[in-house]
């Protein structure tokens, strides 16, 4: 008689795990301190149907991102820029921990040199959870 109910158990916390499994849909904030001065950028998510999309901006511009993933708490997007027709790709790595992504920026080196690694730790502005 106890392992059914042990099974049952288990079967319940995994049942609420899979409830309260991260989402990173909604709206993110964070200032970035680059060379150039602070960068204020807004990140807009949206996941849907098992995929990840948004919409990037910051004094730049907007952008939509690309590549995006999002697994086992990780996120990973790609921001495309073009700036006096030059284009480059910010790859930004974070992870999530409920309303706040803590990661690394990696962004080309200038005039071709070695990348340059900046922090990013965004906070949901939005602080109720998205709906589904």
């Amino acid at each position: 008689m106890k392992t059914p109910r042990m099974i049952s158990f288990f079967l319940a916390i995994g049942a609420a795990a899979v409830a309260f499994a991260a989402d990173p849909a909604g709206t993110w904030k964070w200032t970035v301190q680059s060379p150039n001065g602070e960068i204020e950028t807004t990140l807009k998510l949206e996941s849907k149907d098992g995929k990840l999309t948004g919409a990037y901006s910051n004094q730049f511009g907007d952008a939509a991102i690309s590549g995006a993933s999002f697994r086992n708490d990780e996120i990973a997007f790609d921001v495309v820029r073009d700036f006096g027709g030059n284009t480059f790709v910010l790859k930004y790595r974070g992870k999530l921990e409920g309303n706040a992504i803590k990661g690394i920026i990696e962004t080309p080196g200038f005039g071709g040199g070695e990348a340059v690694k900046l922090e990013w730790n965004a906070k949901r502005t939005d602080a109720a959870k998205p709906k589904d």
